[in-house]
């Protein structure tokens, strides 16, 4: 069967967002007439989580989508429509806890999670710390998004789906493991061999992101909809570089990114501390002057903005930030070429080209 035309697949991937949209729009309606009979003071948690998932690119749903259509998937069952909500609702506990980890204040151009209940806690008046309540009803805030994901996961059932189910499950582990080797290297990473920084943060890429952002979503996808061993593992070879790609451009964006299009501060990944790749290949590629300025000041909060800039020369300087650019555009070449040889519908490849050129590409 030939492609359909852009318009009409794009007219396709809409319907499934509205329809996701449209199911967690319920599920958290209920969620909050329960915390409602709870306390009132406690729907504050499921309006910063509404606020969180209303929006957005819904990539992981839409990976998670077309990886069930090529599969052979129906386009309105609601079993992919409750699987793409819970990954939304996973991808927002996940952004809340990194916010409150990464010490980040914005988030899509407004305030964090962690952000608004301080800014609460101050404009109320009330007693004691505020960012120590921001940070703790966060963490609060973050694991009840958790949790509606698992609720929302388990409304599909199993027998048929015992396969999704051990997706699911992987999926949030690596996540939680990639993201403690993360906070782990941030601190520890001074210390180590400066030969080695590349090879960690890669290692921290692949957990942290590249296999939860768009690996486990295509694959899930494919094992709902009974996708044979074959075309999973055909999934897994495109998707991986694919999200490897992703994270290499997050992190490229979060050092050199524009503030209005990302919707956080310039240089915010280098006051945060984040050993990237993009950061290994600078410290292994710099001179030694350059490499101690880098490794001595990367993390400090009051980086000043022509600390900043000097980073940033530094990477452009010793070829690191090519050196990256050209690693993204290997990845993506792999992930394409994989892409190319899955035996999967013509409309389904199209839509996954289209989401992986953005994945790659994009500026936000």
């Amino acid at each position: 069967m030939p492609v359909r035309d852009g318009a009409a697949i794009a007219a396709e991937s809409e319907a499934f967002v509205a329809a996701v949209a449209a199911e967690l729009h319920v599920f958290l309606a209920e969620k909050r007439e329960l915390l409602q009979q709870i306390s009132p003071a406690t729907l504050v948690l499921a309006d910063a989580i509404k606020t969180l998932v209303t929006g957005g690119k819904r990539m992981r749903a839409l990976l998670c989508y077309w990886g069930w259509r090529g599969a052979g998937g129906a386009p309105d069952d609601p079993v992919i429509i409750q699987a793409g909500a819970a990954l939304e609702l996973f991808q927002a506990a996940a952004l809340i806890h990194d916010d409150i980890i990464d010490r980040s204040d914005t988030r899509r151009g407004g305030p964090s999670v962690h952000r608004q209940f301080s800014t609460l806690h101050a404009d109320s008046g009330w007693a004691l710390d505020a960012e120590r309540f921001g940070q703790a009803a966060g963490i609060l805030t973050g694991d009840l998004c958790l949790s509606l994901s698992e609720e929302m996961f388990a409304r599909i059932g199993s027998g048929a789906h015992s396969r999704g189910r051990a997706v699911f499950n992987l999926m949030r582990t690596e996540v939680m493991a990639g993201q403690y080797l993360d906070i782990l290297e941030e601190v520890s990473g001074p210390t180590k061999p400066h030969a080695t920084a590349v090879v960690r943060a890669s290692s921290i890429i692949l957990y942290k992101s590249a296999k939860y952002s768009s690996e486990h979503p295509v694959v899930l996808g494919g094992a709902l909809a009974g996708a044979n061993e074959q075309l999973l593992t055909g999934y897994s070879e495109f998707a991986l570089p694919l999200g490897q790609a992703f994270q290499l451009r997050d992190d490229v964006l979060g050092v050199f990114g524009d503030p209005v299009k990302t919707g956080k501060p310039a240089g915010d990944d280098l006051r945060e501390g984040k050993r990237t790749v993009l950061v290994g290949m600078t410290i292994d590629a710099a001179d030694s002057e350059d490499r101690n300025f880098v490794d001595q000041n990367l993390g400090r909060e009051d980086l000043s903005d022509d600390e900043v800039a000097r980073m940033c020369a530094i990477m452009v300087d010793s070829g690191a930030l090519a050196s990256t650019e050209a690693l993204i555009t290997q990845f993506g070449e792999a992930a394409f070429g994989a892409l190319a040889q899955l035996p999967i519908g013509a409309d389904a490849a199209a839509a996954l080209a289209a989401l992986g050129n953005a994945a790659v590409s994009r500026t936000a």
